[in-house]
């Protein structure tokens, strides 16, 4: 009666059945991972937002250091003198809505104790007329200021996938880097940069590029329902293969 499975087109059938089962199983653990990575990161987010500030200087390094990835997002602080003189914008960087594409504004704070630059991301800009010409930014604070914002990690190709390009335009760059501008600028910059939230004295909206909102880490996306749905998949192909199988050979005896 089951003989019809020797065929070609039901032992194809089968093999493809077989194949497709541990696949499935697999596209399922590799969304289950997506989904604990998200929920590991949302969890590490929100413990350092809610985490007291600390100066920047006490969880930074020297530049080419590499801030450890459980210090990330954490509040920190900084006292100093902006150093307008080495300035700089990154290209390419989506608005806090993330419609518009323009640069984030970069400016070296000089710190007050004497222990080295920070990089301060003070937040987006628009692009100007022309990609060559460098944008309108608004100026940043006169005097010693201290600022607060999130600890971010420097930018680098591998991790960011962010291709870095030669022959741009003047102080224009592709990532945020402070081994990198410690080479261009022959002065001390801390590993790592300071992503503004806020600035004391308040220097008011004249001084102020947009600046970046907090990241969301509530949301833990669709990665679990993904895994569920793929195991579901991978079930229901056996008992599919087995229910073509019954129909062919009910088929077979009607005939």
């Amino acid at each position: 009666m089951y003989r019809f499975m020797l065929s070609r087109q039901w032992v194809a059938l089968t093999l493809v059945t077989l194949l497709l089962i541990p696949a499935m199983i697999r596209l399922g653990f590799w969304q289950l991972h997506r989904h604990e990575s998200r929920v590991a990161r949302n969890t590490l987010i929100g413990q350092s937002l809610t985490a007291g500030p600390v100066p920047f200087e006490t969880l930074s390094g020297a530049p080419g250091s590499t801030v450890p990835g459980g210090l990330t997002w954490r509040t920190v602080t900084s006292t100093g003198s902006y150093d307008t003189a080495h300035e700089f914008v990154v290209r390419q960087r989506t608005d806090s809505g993330g419609h518009a594409i323009g640069y984030f504004v970069i400016t070296p704070l000089s710190l007050s104790n004497g222990r080295g630059d920070v990089l301060v991301n003070r937040g987006w800009v628009s692009p100007g007329p022309d990609a060559t010409s460098y944008p309108q930014v608004p100026a940043a604070p006169a005097g010693e200021v201290t600022v607060t914002g999130r600890l971010r990690a420097d930018e680098t190709s591998a991790g960011s996938g962010i291709r870095e390009r030669g022959g741009l335009p003047d102080r224009q760059f592709m990532l945020i880097n402070a081994a990198q501008q410690a080479g261009i600028t022959g002065r001390p910059v801390l590993g790592g940069y300071l992503e503004l939230a806020a600035t004391s004295p308040d220097p008011g909206p004249q001084s102020q590029a947009q600046l970046l909102p907090a990241p969301n880490h509530t949301e833990i996306g669709p990665h679990l329902a993904y895994a569920i749905q793929w195991w579901l998949f991978g079930a229901l192909l056996p008992v599919g293969l087995w229910v073509l199988v019954r129909r062919e050979a009910r088929d077979a005896r009607t005939a």
